[in-house]
């Protein structure tokens, strides 16, 4: 399918900046008009001859360029961008992006930079697994920032392990289904309420029942309606995450103040999606104290709280309805029992307890399930899947 945008590209310093000339080759053939930005430390790996001669528009790399348009290339270039990809991003590059750092042309069109940006790490895997470089990636998926890759496999290094820039072809895959989901707008004028993040449940003053989810899942879901042009209300357990702009935000705690801000609002509502791990069970009583250890087992009696999906899909004026189930085992079976008996339109399986995806992870993948079919969401970044979903989940609103 040939497009017709814009697309900046970005090249860091590192040897797979040879793989970026392939990307501007394939973006090309598809219809894209692509101009590249080169560090000085990329220009060391590749020369910008290749990449002048493959995209057909000179390549930049100065930051003060007294030649540009009222010598603000940086903004220029920013605003004319549909999509920036940076690709490869190495370890340096990504930490100064994720501190904000703007001392050469490339970081600067980053900070300058409205549109949607993705990027494609690369590098030795033991700089990928280095916990301040999983700090600097979480910093950048929390700003909105898709992360491609990277992949496993074997390195110029002579190491093998994840640090391999994902391949052009998958790159430019990405990017083109991207762009055709930003401009799909399919959701445009629908309001989309969606709940995420763990709730608290209150032992006394200082301790409380909870769970591992991140919320990032919900968040994204967020982030991706709102691509898609809905008008966005989240309802948002406890996180450390930032909502993207325009999107309104209701902070809870408990399960009981998620329940009443869901249900007051979800008659107004188009879709409901309930990414949220909500308590199945309160204490009773909540302590006025702190409990203090004394013998050596002590009881704490739970209720249940109410079922805010459930109560949701029985509402007179009801939205489209979509559950999610983190299963451990019996995946389907308990994924479509609860789809069957909350009367649910949709349902969101994923496994959680296994080595890849789920709680605290930056990828997953997702089994859909609804009356008549099913479909399966391979393993892919939460941005990426959240992306999937919406579209699945406006194909089956339009039937």
């Amino acid at each position: 399918m040939a497009i017709n945008k814009r697309i900046l590209l970005g090249i860091s310093g590192g040897i797979a900046a040879y793989k970026s000339a392939e990307l501007v080759r394939l973006l090309r053939k598809q219809g894209a008009e692509v101009r590249v930005v080169m560090t000085q430390s990329a220009m060391e790996f590749i020369s910008p001859l290749t990449f002048q001669a493959l995209s057909g528009n000179p390549v930049h790399s100065e930051l003060l360029n007294a030649d540009a348009e009222n010598a603000m290339g940086h903004i220029n270039l920013a605003r004319w961008a549909d999509l920036l990809i940076i690709a490869p991003a190495t370890a340096n590059l990504i930490a100064k992006l994720s501190h904000g750092l703007a001392d050469d042309l490339l970081s600067t069109l980053y900070l300058a930079a409205t549109c949607p940006v993705h990027i494609a790490p690369a590098m030795n895997k033991a700089m990928w697994a280095k916990a301040v470089t999983r700090e600097n990636i979480d910093k950048l998926q929390r700003h909105g920032i898709t992360i491609l890759g990277p992949e496993q496999g074997d390195q110029a290094c002579g190491e093998t392990g994840f640090g391999r820039m994902s391949e052009p072809v998958d790159i430019c895959r990405h990017l083109l289904q991207a762009l055709e989901f930003q401009n799909s707008s399919r959701l445009k004028g629908l309001k989309v309420l969606i709940s995420a993040g763990p709730t608290r449940e209150p032992l006394d003053p200082v301790r409380y029942i909870t769970n591992r989810s991140s919320g990032k899942m919900g968040y994204a879901l967020a982030n991706a309606a709102l691509k898609a042009g809905a008008e966005v209300t989240l309802i948002s357990g406890p996180v450390i995450l930032t909502a993207p702009a325009n999107i309104e935000v209701v902070k809870v705690e408990t399960a009981a103040q998620m329940y009443e801000a869901v249900i007051s609002r979800a008659p107004d509502q188009a879709i409901y999606i309930g990414a949220a791990a909500v308590a199945d069970y309160s204490p009773a009583i909540m302590q006025p104290e702190k409990i203090k250890k004394q013998d050596e087992q002590t009881m704490i009696i739970l209720q249940k709280t109410r079922d805010i999906l459930a109560e949701v899909a029985k509402l007179d004026k009801r939205p489209f309805t979509v559950g999610f189930a983190a299963e451990t085992h019996k995946l389907e079976a308990y994924a479509r029992d609860k789809l069957t008996r909350k009367k649910l339109d949709m349902i969101a399986a994923n496994w959680v307890g296994r080595e890849l995806g789920g709680f605290d992870s930056e990828q997953n993948a997702l089994q859909v399930f609804w009356k008549n079919g099913q479909k399966n969401l391979a393993m892919t970044g939460k941005e990426q899947l959240a992306e999937q979903l919406i579209d699945l989940i406006a194909e089956r609103l339009q039937e």
